[in-house]
């Protein structure tokens, strides 16, 4: 079947409003096949598509559905960027607060006018995290084809689950981010049998600069995401975890490999369930059907 109205979102892009990752996003059609909706991602270039359900909810909330080009995702953090800033710009408001369904769970949502583009923040919820086996880090690190010398000094890999886990995996500098070069059939294999969406590999931030990350998530059908917001929110909590701190907030930059700037804003806060996250980003809509 054919989707008319697609409109290509850049999320999270850089502060000069360019770069970013582009997403699809459309309206869904209940006669649609989850195979329709797969294709959809392909068919306008993007790694990832978001379909804008009718109505809400019981509780209030939107429904939005993500897709890549072989699965349908529980959530999709620069999706849900995208997502929002088609949302507002379909209104004449400066200010959309809103509630979005995704994946079974409903949070909070708000997109406001920037001369910029479109900022987009929302709630992560609670994330969890606990420390890979040796076992399962070995494989990752292996597939990912890191040297003896890449691995950060002092900072640990995590499994961090805001719902589906991914490894959070710390390197030095930005250099050996650069080096990265997995062999994409091990780590498919790898992130299968641990059950991991895939892997986001990064520098953390420094007091003068932002950090930087790559994401590697074959098993899902993407080698590599030019933008993960949700694995920004996951890092912020493993940050925050390892501070006594009650808050944090973070930059990360990236896209850089692709040519394609992004930064991704996230921020953590420590509460009686746990750590809890709200992830953030800058969307410029590229053509839009109000």
């Amino acid at each position: 079947m054919s989707w008319p109205d697609v409109t290509v979102v850049d999320a999270c892009v850089r502060r000069h409003g360019r770069g970013g990752s582009p997403t699809a996003v459309t309206d869904d059609d209940p006669a649609a096949t989850d195979a329709d909706r797969r294709a959809v991602a392909a068919a306008a270039g993007t790694s990832h598509a978001a379909f804008l359900g009718p109505g809400r909810t019981p509780d209030g909330g939107r429904p939005v559905r993500f897709f890549t080009a072989t699965a349908e995702l529980s959530g999709c953090g620069h999706g849900t960027v995208a997502a929002q800033a088609v949302r507002l710009t379909r209104t004449a408001l400066s200010e959309l607060n809103d509630r979005q369904h995704t994946g079974g769970r409903t949070f909070d949502t708000v997109a406001i006018r920037r001369p910029a583009g479109i900022e987009v923040w929302f709630d992560q919820g609670l994330v969890a995290l606990h420390h890979p086996a040796p076992d399962e880090r070995a494989a990752i690190v292996a597939a990912l084809g890191l040297t003896a010398d890449d691995p950060h000094p002092t900072d640990a890999p995590r499994i961090a689950a805001p719902g589906a886990p991914r490894m959070l995996l710390p390197v030095r500098d930005r250099s050996a981010l650069l080096r990265v070069h997995p062999h994409l059939g091990r780590l498919t294999a790898a992130c299968r049998r641990y059950g991991l969406l895939g892997c986001f590999v990064y520098v953390p931030p420094a007091a003068d600069q932002p950090g930087a990350a790559r994401m590697f998530a074959p098993a899902i059908g993407v080698d590599e995401d030019v933008a993960n917001a949700n694995s920004t929110g996951c890092l912020a909590a493993h940050l925050l975890d390892a501070t006594g701190a009650q808050t944090l907030a973070i930059e990360v930059e990236q896209g850089d490999t692709f040519g394609r700037p992004a930064s991704v804003l996230a921020s953590a806060r420590r509460g009686p369930a746990g750590i809890t996250t709200r992830v953030g980003g800058l969307a410029v809509v590229r053509d839009s059907h109000t």
